[in-house]
């Protein structure tokens, strides 16, 4: 089909006149869809962009000849003149927002640099903002129903929620990073296994992952209960602890093998750490152990 043979509506199945003095539209899924069988044939909007938000229930969409089936709440970017159909279950929940080009522009300006959620095509899965995502959609479909004082000033703001909210997972689509903290947390245990039996100093460590000792113990404190070198240390008891529990390595031995340069060093801080030491540890393994 070429672009001339599709049609192009303000809204769909209406005339090319924008229908209110708003300059955005709300309805739900099922206002229009019920109207037309549940299935909206391919057309386009010269100047409108379109948020399909659908919370629950099955939609099958059709974007520039490409079709994909929506079986979780997800919301859907529609920029202008793209090219979208829609067939939907007669059970579907959820809400179509139009905005037309002068309120778009607002937005955009007002976003600046990471403004660009409404202008590319996307399909962003709401996950756990599901629910979060309907009630702002709800309250806007009430206002947009209702003429209460201030109207257009708080249609405006919940639109504005839920571009921000299409913008930060645009962002995050292109620039996808571990929330704060986790990612060097999770390098921090890495190098840990690594070398722990190497005793590295944690300002090497630090400086491996970039940051600051500080933060690297801040981190550790939020995410490991506990600061990072005794994050070490643990590590370091725990193969001991293994050792003695597995094998008949005397403790000099052991500590020769855990990196420590004096056997006493690892004593006091196995006693330190565990509560007794080492050869104690190991004479209570023994006593409990069931006579054979």
């Amino acid at each position: 089909m070429t672009n001339t043979a599709i049609p192009v509506f303000k809204l769909y199945g209406e005339s090319q006149q924008w229908p209110t003095p708003d300059l955005l539209h709300c309805e739900t899924i099922s206002r229009r869809s019920r109207e037309y069988q549940w299935e909206i044939q391919p057309h386009r909007h010269a100047d409108l962009c379109q948020l399909l938000y659908v919370h629950k229930g099955q939609a099958e969409l059709e974007i520039e000849g490409q079709r994909t089936t929506l079986n979780e709440a997800t919301l859907q970017v529609l920029p202008p003149l793209c090219v979208h159909g829609f067939r939907f279950a007669e059970d579907v929940e959820g809400y179509v927002v139009t905005l037309a080009a002068p309120l778009v522009s607002h937005l955009q300006a007002q976003l600046g640099a990471t403004a660009g959620g409404l202008q590319t095509l996307g399909s962003y899965p709401a996950g756990q903002d599901s629910d979060y995502l309907n009630s702002q959609f709800a309250r806007l479909q009430d206002e947009y129903a209702d003429d209460q004082p201030a109207r257009d000033m708080l249609m405006h703001a919940l639109v504005s929620v839920l571009l921000v909210w299409i913008s930060r997972q645009a962002i995050q689509r292109r620039h996808p990073r571990a929330p704060r903290g986790r990612e060097y947390f999770r390098r921090f245990t890495q190098l840990v296994e690594q070398h722990y039996r190497e005793h590295p100093k944690i300002e090497d460590l630090a400086h491996k992952l970039g940051i600051s000792v500080s933060h690297l113990n801040g981190t550790c404190r939020e995410l490991g209960g506990q600061p990072a070198l005794q994050i070490m240390h643990d590590r370091q008891l725990l193969e001991a602890k293994r050792l003695l529990t597995y094998t008949s390595m005397t403790i000099n031995e052991m500590s020769e093998v855990l990196g420590f340069s004096d056997p006493t060093n690892f004593s006091r801080l196995f006693r330190r750490r565990v509560g007794f030491s080492p050869k104690a540890f190991r004479e209570q393994l023994k006593a409990e152990q069931p006579l054979t």
